[in-house]
């Protein structure tokens, strides 16, 4: 059993190591705290390995326990600043320095925003448009229902899209 455990949760790491530490590290903005909390995560999976039952995919076991870590923490410490220098938009060709000054002033705005929302609002854009997880797994990892997922993440892009106007980041024409 042991054997399987060890197998099972290495390919596991190897597979979503990278992507449970951004979703942290977009949750707490402190990289050394991120790459603790992600390595607590698959601690965690490898000692309730057992508990995995297979109703799910391994992702969003995993995602779930390294939001139950990461909630924790952050309770933990209040007040904690988030969300820097993770949501930098991705161009096919390279971006000239201007372009990446601006690209960095637009981000860091968003962040700014993103981080003046209620914890529940930020979790489920983060979820759901930043990480892509489906409803069903966000309303897994969260613990929610798929009917307080789908409204929560309205509401949360609303609060979003009415504080990017005032901050004018965001154009009404756009909107």
């Amino acid at each position: 059993m042991s054997d399987i455990r060890d197998k099972e949760v290495l390919e596991w790491y190897e597979q979503f190591h990278e992507s449970i530490f951004k979703y942290i590290y977009m949750m707490i903005q402190d990289y050394q705290s991120a790459e603790d909390l992600r390595h607590e995560t698959f601690l965690k999976a490898y000692i309730h390995f057992n508990s995995f039952r297979g109703n799910s995919n391994p992702k969003t076991w995993l995602f779930s326990i390294a939001h139950n870590i990461t909630v924790d923490y952050i309770r933990k410490r209040k007040p904690f600043t988030i969300l820097q220098d993770v949501l930098l938009l991705k161009k096919d060709l390279k971006p000239l320095p201007e372009e990446i000054v601006e690209i960095k002033e637009s981000s860091q705005q968003l962040y700014n925003v993103l981080a003046e929302l209620k914890d529940s609002y930020r979790e489920v854009i983060i979820l759901r448009k930043i990480k892509e997880f489906s409803i069903e797994e966000t309303s897994i990892i969260l613990g929610w229902s798929e009917s307080k997922v789908k409204s929560t993440l309205f509401r949360a892009i609303q609060a979003l899209e009415k504080r990017l106007l005032k901050e004018r980041i965001l154009s009404e024409e756009i909107v």
